[in-house]
């Protein structure tokens, strides 16, 4: 794919604004979403016939975290030629660690600065929150919501990065046609109310979905949710296999007290097998809490997908082979035995 030019720029402002504002998979790789400066250094470098000049580059991480976008960032970068080391995806990272290492001609990769930063900067700051959540629920199930909370262009990414940290599962269909496994979710409150009633609901569903395919009903919608639990318990008997608590914080939210209050309901009336699953503004704090009382499923939004991206530098180590850097920095390489070669 031919990339972008300085004209190319120009003559595209005076085109319409289109529908969607997000960026498409060819525009990325031409380079429409670099900073103006790596175009016109490209084009200035080859003005000077100094754009084919082999360098070095290392991209270190601004925090410690774990690191996550190195497929995407492959696939950026897979036409450019160029030799790639990378600390395998997943494992973490501590604070201005070399993550990634570039060699070959500057105007081969020069142009994908901002976007293989900004690849590697948003999915490693979704998965450490993941991870941090992963951590919390321990061996429970964690289950990634967030896709709501973003921009609908990255919620795929987000969902990706969450389960490279760990998740179990995530709700997004297009994160599920990315990692190419089922997508977690029942239904909406929506559903619930327009129905009226939750037993009502609920045996819908249960004749609605394909067998073998869990029964997990929300409870929190209509009456009091250790009441509603038991109505839906007693309406599915052995097909239930969980029930939701996703109490709105305007009613308290779901707190350790009511779980171990449902809990306690479920099992004196005969339904232990009855799973627990938690929702609505959960944190590795709160998860831990609930962990406590006996919740044994997660589904976590917001935390997930608001959490900062971890900033990533890129920097020249080398040109024609000779040590350089940027004032402030070393010159030559950063030892890192942990870079793996990718490409």
């Amino acid at each position: 794919m031919d990339l972008i030019t300085l004209a190319e720029i120009e003559k595209a402002l005076s085109e319409p604004t289109r529908r969607f504002h997000s960026a498409t998979h060819e525009e990325i790789e031409a380079g429409w979403t670099s900073d103006i400066y790596f175009i016109r250094a490209r084009e200035l470098l080859a003005s000077m016939d100094l754009a084919q000049t082999e360098v070095t580059a290392e991209i270190f991480a601004s925090r410690s975290g774990l690191f996550a976008g190195l497929e995407e960032a492959l696939h950026l970068l897979r036409r450019s030629g160029v030799d790639i080391w990378s600390i395998p995806e997943g494992e973490r990272m501590q604070e201005q660690e070399v993550v990634m290492r570039l060699r070959g001609p500057y105007g081969k990769f020069g142009i994908y600065e901002t976007p293989l930063l900004g690849i590697l900067a948003s999915a490693s700051g979704w998965a450490t929150a993941a991870g941090a959540c992963r951590e919390a629920a321990g061996d429970r199930t964690l289950l990634c919501f967030g896709a709501r909370h973003l921009h609908p262009a990255v919620a795929p990414v987000m969902e990706r990065a969450a389960v490279i940290a760990g998740a179990d599962g995530f709700s997004c269909v297009l994160g599920a046609r990315l990692l190419q496994e089922r997508p977690s979710g029942t239904v909406p409150h929506a559903a619930f109310l327009i129905v009226g009633d939750s037993v009502k609901l609920a045996r819908a569903y249960d004749a609605f979905v394909p067998s073998g395919e869990p029964r997990i009903i929300l409870v929190d919608t209509f009456k009091d949710e250790a009441e509603e639990a038991l109505r839906v318990a007693r309406a599915l008997e052995d097909s239930l296999s969980a029930i939701r608590l996703d109490t709105p914080k305007e009613r308290g939210g779901v707190t350790p007290a009511l779980v171990r209050e449902v809990r306690a309901r479920l099992d004196q009336a005969g339904y232990p097998a009855v799973k627990i699953v938690v929702s609505g503004g959960l944190n590795p704090e709160r998860i831990s809490r609930l962990a406590a009382v006996e919740a044994d499923a997660f589904g976590v939004g917001s935390y997930i997908s608001r959490a900062p991206g971890i900033d990533m530098t890129l920097d020249l180590k080398e040109i024609g082979g000779k040590a350089v850097a940027k004032r402030g920095r070393i010159p030559g390489l950063t030892e890192n035995p942990r870079l793996v070669k990718m490409a």
